[in-house]
């Protein structure tokens, strides 16, 4: 019997779907372990320590996770053995914790180096996730919009050197369509001007600026020039945020997510205006809105799409304004409402609430 060819071998060897059955035939002999590694597209790394070991085996990798402290030179080694890579997820999982918020927790064992190198290299970059990489700086960034022009997907959540000199760049983009700013603590207004006036503003699709408390309604006025925006979070972004940006967001009309919990000075005067002008929104968080009052929310009454209303801590909000929102929503599948106000809302008012809405109370 005539040895089985690598082309025939790769052949069989697709038609596996099972991980386990691939990591089998893998132990088969020398050439198996070879021609497996040849179709391996995807690879989550759960010990760096032994990169060099094993990486060269899988040069065709379109996706590789790495979730553990990396330094620069390993990564400078991925970016060597795996020119190919398009989907690159680095978000750094904290193992150990040491307080209660594991979002503030980073190390800065990454740094623009190595993220220079992996552009430099993998041009091909599509998605980027630097979850909490705290060494992560605008060096690197920057870098990653000038040679890897079809990226399409940034993490930069608690990237807690990133600056307005980032966003300069970012906005340059051209192909950006979903961007996460979250605990970016150091952006400003300025930033979120050259964001949105750069070429991003024809392609970004999602954009999360949490806990950026640093910007106002300055800065915010700007966002309504992201034409093509989906999904927005504003949440915990501070006081500076007022009805004037809130007002001025409601002017994007493809809007179907929005998160402005915790704004305490965004008030009714914002929500009339998302209700009359945001026709496709589909998810609303007004948690902590303190401004909030019933007559902002009635304003939801007859919204044709509405199907997520997150409205706790809302202390200002009546149950007959509440009864009346979810009543008159035939769209509403789910509803958060602060439990404070459950014994004020008549079980026939609840009974009556579309049969496929869950109410959660908090």
């Amino acid at each position: 019997m005539e040895a089985i060819g690598d082309d025939e071998l790769g052949m069989v060897l697709k038609r596996l779907n099972n991980k386990s059955d691939r990591i089998s035939c893998s132990q088969v002999c020398k050439q198996w372990l070879r021609v497996e590694g040849l179709l391996r597209t995807q690879l989550r790394v759960l010990d760096p320590s032994l990169l060099r070991s094993f990486l060269p085996r899988f040069p065709n990798l379109v996706a590789l996770e790495l979730g553990k402290v990396l330094p620069d030179v390993d990564l400078e080694f991925v970016a060597e053995t795996c020119p190919n890579v398009q989907i690159l997820n680095l978000n750094l999982r904290q193992t150990c914790p040491v307080s209660d918020s594991t979002e503030e927790i980073g190390y800065d064992d990454l740094t623009g180096d190595g993220i220079c190198s992996v552009a430099g290299r993998c041009k091909g970059l599509k998605k980027v996730y630097l979850r909490r990489r705290k060494g992560i700086g605008n060096v690197g960034v920057i870098s990653l919009i000038k040679h890897c022009t079809d990226i399409t997907h940034l993490d930069l959540s608690w990237c807690s050197r990133i600056t307005d000199g980032a966003l300069e760049s970012l906005g340059a983009a051209s192909s950006l369509q979903s961007l996460n700013l979250h605990g970016c603590s150091l952006i400003t207004d300025w930033g979120l001007a050259s964001l949105a006036t750069g070429s991003s503003a024809r392609t970004l699709q999602k954009l999360d600026l949490s806990e950026c408390d640093r910007i106002s309604d300055i800065g915010v006025v700007f966002l309504q020039q992201l034409c093509c925006l989906e999904e927005l979070s504003l949440a915990e972004c501070g006081p500076k945020i007022t009805d004037a940006g809130g007002v001025s967001i409601s002017a994007i009309c493809g809007l179907k997510s929005i998160d402005f919990s915790w704004l305490i000075n965004i008030s009714d005067a914002t929500f009339l205006s998302l209700a009359n002008n945001c026709n496709h929104l589909v998810w609303l968080n007004i948690t902590g809105c303190e401004l909030a009052t019933s007559a902002g929310l009635r304003c939801f009454a007859t919204h044709k799409s509405l199907e997520v209303l997150i409205a706790a801590s809302c202390y200002s909000l009546s149950a007959d304004g509440i009864e009346h929102t979810l009543l008159g929503c035939s769209k509403l599948r789910y509803a958060v409402l602060d439990k404070r106000l459950r014994g004020w809302i008549s079980g026939d008012a609840i009974a009556n609430v579309n049969p496929l809405c869950r109410i959660e109370w908090r």
